[in-house]
């Protein structure tokens, strides 16, 4: 049952991007991984199966197993989030360099679809298009900015987000971090009076991400809490195009809260921002840090253009977009 939580919160995730050293998260891949690594490569390069079918328990990977240990314990019960740097992806081929990545991380929880046909590993690529209410064009298939989010806030969100670069844009495409239990903080310091708003609920574009026939717009609060840990539906950009598509008038509490929201959160100083670099592998905590990407210009040549790959865990449920 959800409490509102009335006290600042004060844990490893309580942090601001002054107070993280620049190689906090980095978990390096060692000698024993990387060689796991290479063994593995060759029996998929030498046995093709389907991504979807890969089990870690056919797989000999005692080091990487040890080292996902330690990314789950970082992003479950640590600073929240963590870049494992790296895969060699310039000596591998894309097919491969992707199954290895689905090996990592089923080694830290179970992949689960992203869509509701029932995607499992999607790519993150610029299509041209644009992200509308109610189009069903999600920000990632676009090279636009995008403001800090958890994903598929929407509908049921997963517990883990993971992102593997494949190939850098020509220009731009910073990724970015925030401690959502900092944003809290800062709230119940500044906009105490909207703090039992996020606690209610809010309308949110589903982006087309359900059965032909249901409803277009999920009702859900921003904030939820345990009495002891904070978890967030935090996507203020998802709750605008929600009363957009709705055809509802935001209350003056409403816009209120969801202002101070976005205020709060692109405050400078807070989020933490890095170079995405190939062959590394960023996890997040999605239900309490919040991520974002820069806006950016992409190679000419198709081969070039900016490519990440992302893969959504769960700790439980089924594997179903719904659960």
């Amino acid at each position: 049952m959800t409490t509102i939580r009335e006290q600042p919160l004060s844990s490893p995730m309580t942090w601001r991007a002054d107070t993280l050293l620049e190689n906090d998260g980095l978990v390096m891949l060692d000698d024993g991984c990387l060689d796991e690594v290479a063994r593995t490569a060759a029996a998929l390069g030498a046995n093709p199966l389907p991504i979807e079918a890969l089990v870690t328990d056919d797989f000999e990977m005692p080091a990487c197993r040890a080292a996902m240990a330690r990314v789950r314990d970082q992003i479950y019960d640590g600073i929240g989030f963590a870049v494992i740097d790296r895969l060699p992806v310039e000596q591998l081929e894309k097919d491969i360099s992707k199954k290895l990545y689905w090996l990592l991380m089923s080694m830290i929880s179970r992949p689960v679809a992203q869509s509701w046909k029932g995607t499992m590993v999607y790519d993150v690529l610029d299509t041209g298009k644009k992200s509308l209410a109610g189009s069903g064009v999600r920000s990632s298939k676009t090279n636009g900015g995008q403001s800090y989010h958890c994903d598929n806030t929407f509908n049921l969100p997963p517990d883990f987000v993971g992102l593997m670069c494949l190939q850098t844009a020509r220009k731009g495409g910073m990724s970015g971090l925030i401690s959502l239990e900092t944003v809290y903080n800062l709230l119940l310091e500044e906009f105490p009076d909207v703090i039992p708003r996020l606690y209610e609920p809010f309308y949110f574009d589903r982006q087309m991400e359900h059965a032909p026939d249901d409803q277009r717009c999920s009702y859900k609060p921003v904030f939820e809490s345990d009495g002891r840990r904070l978890f967030a539906n935090f996507n203020p950009r998802r709750v605008e195009h929600g009363y957009e598509l709705a055809g509802k008038e935001m209350e003056p509490d409403t816009r209120e809260a969801i202002q101070a929201l976005q205020q709060v959160s692109e405050r400078s100083g807070l989020g933490k921002s890095f170079e995405f670099e190939r062959g590394q592998i960023q996890i997040v905590n999605n239900k309490r840090m919040a991520h974002r990407r820069t806006a950016f210009r992409d190679w000419p040549e198709p081969d070039r253009r900016r490519h990440l790959v992302r893969i959504w865990l769960r700790d439980t449920g089924r594997p179903f977009y719904l659960g």
